[in-house]
């Protein structure tokens, strides 16, 4: 194991050293024995709930909090920073990538703006879990190696206990970290964080090219494409799209107000603090076509010197990324209902079926598996929870049929397909909350067990799967998340 400080030793400008807060009496609570040997951790319990507690410092550590800044519901707050984390350095993993390893909830920081640095149980827990299970879902994602408990009590709204998540990501370069030099005009570091970016992220761009950052705006869109899209095929919400929670390299960041969607409706919102709907379920592309607007501003002067001609020569990105997102949705979608290929008579079908689903209250993921499970009425269902397809869906269905057919898709192909595109089960609500309110009352990680097994091969019939496959009794009504910080 040998950490580096890439990020550290860019400078102050870039960050602050800040050592992690020593816990009174720390315990392991969740590790992560996949990804530590990935990382080529192989540690003994004390070592893991010293290291990744903030006890005591990984060797070679030089931990400093992170500075950017961010539009936070479309705000700017030029300002903002790791208020609760340290990143304590960088790891080159198994595959020969760069991993940053960074703890969360360990304590002030220089940009804590009176916080305490704390996290509680509750998001610490949740975040393993959702970053774990959109993992195993092919979701472009950060990963938790840890979780592991303070020994202390802190204040959210009531008293709840303390922990520290150890987060694992090929970076935290963020549209904010840009962001925070561009509101500064600090152009020589702009340049400093693009050309890591460059490195460390997309290697294949030729960096003798002079429009080399051109070409980065471009993969960085394509990437915000890619991953929305994959959202969208799993229902999940992010709940706090803010470009500080944008991460350059395309990964998912963040799973504080994060909910799945049960009962599919585009203007879905769980997030406490999203009060008009900005991060609703479908606005989440458009959302991220204003964060890479951003991002853009902020490269305009590495782009061209000229700012017109810099404009000029993004503006097509920018504008072209609905029509890029849109192209990638339609075959999306065509995946899910068996077809290898989108077209307009796949396109209408799907739109069809969005209609019959939102008029008729149907949840997003069983309506996939039960369309699934109609191709072949001869093969065992995944789970007696999923009920037969509702009767509603009867002649969209035959018509559907008739598509896969004039398509000369057999039915068997067309649902290898589909098992490949929709997950049998995904970390529902209320079973995420009945989970987290389970550890925190007993301290231990008994509950979250079981439900990892299952969430670890969402596409595949296991023992349990049934346990976790139901809706919410009502349907996630009133159902709020909140950042918890």
């Amino acid at each position: 194991m040998k950490i580096i400080n890439q990020f550290a030793e860019l400078g102050n400008q870039f960050s602050r050293q800040s050592v992690p807060q020593k816990p009174q009496l720390p315990q392991l609570l969740l590790w992560n024995d996949g990804l530590a040997k990935q990382l080529g951790l192989y540690l003994n319990e004390a070592q893991k709930t010293a290291y990744f507690s903030g006890q005591q410092l990984l060797p070679g550590s030089q931990p400093v909090a992170m500075a950017y800044s961010g539009h936070q519901f479309g705000q700017f707050n030029p300002q903002l920073g790791d208020g609760r984390a340290h990143l304590l350095g960088e790891l080159i993993d198994k595959h020969g990538q760069i991993q940053d390893l960074q703890l969360k909830g360990s304590g002030q920081t220089p940009f804590s703006r009176n916080g305490d640095g704390k996290c509680g149980i509750k998001p610490a827990v949740r975040e393993y879990i959702m970053s774990e299970a959109m993992h195993a879902l092919g979701v472009p994602t950060t990963r938790c190696l840890a979780v592991v408990t303070t020994g202390e009590s802190i204040y959210r709204q009531t008293s709840t206990p303390g922990a520290v998540v150890t987060r694992v990501a090929s970076s935290h370069l963020r549209v904010g970290t840009f962001e925070y030099f561009a509101a500064r005009q600090m152009q020589a570091e702009i340049k400093t964080l693009a050309d890591l970016t460059l490195t460390r992220h997309f290697p294949e761009i030729d960096q003798s090219n002079e429009i080399k950052y051109l070409n980065l705006l471009t993969q960085v869109i394509d990437k915000q494409i890619k991953l929305v899209t994959e959202w969208m095929r799993v229902g999940f919400i992010h709940g706090v799209m803010n470009t500080d929670n944008t991460l350059l390299s395309g990964a998912t960041i963040d799973y504080g107000p994060c909910a799945m969607m049960g009962v599919y409706d585009p203007a879905t919102v769980f997030s406490s603090i999203d009060h008009n709907g900005r991060y609703a379920f479908g606005n989440q592309a458009p959302i991220a076509q204003w964060n890479m607007a951003r991002l853009a501003e902020c490269l305009l002067p590495l782009i061209a010197e000229d700012q017109q001609q810099a404009i000029d020569m993004v503006m097509p990105l920018i504008t072209g990324f609905t029509e890029k997102f849109n192209q990638a949705f339609k075959q999306m979608m065509a995946n899910k209902l068996g077809f290898k290929q989108a077209s307009d008579a796949v396109n209408d079908l799907q739109q069809q079926l969005l209609e019959l689903m939102f008029k008729h209250q149907l949840d997003y993921t069983q309506t996939f598996v039960q369309l699934q499970d109609s191709l072949d009425l001869t093969a065992d269902h995944p789970v007696s929870s999923i009920p037969k397809l509702h009767a509603n869906l009867a002649q969209w269905q035959q018509t559907w049929c008739k598509l896969l057919q004039a398509s000369d898709i057999k039915q068997a192909d067309a649902k290898q397909c589909m098992q490949q595109h929709n997950p049998l089960v995904i970390p529902r609500n209320h079973h995420v909350e009945k989970i987290l309110q389970q550890v925190e009352t007993s301290g231990a990680a008994d509950a979250v067990m079981p439900f990892l097994a299952v969430l670890k091969e969402p596409y595949s019939v296991t023992q349990n799967i049934g346990l976790y496959q139901d809706t919410s009794p009502n349907d996630d009504l009133n159902y709020q998340t909140f950042c918890g910080t």
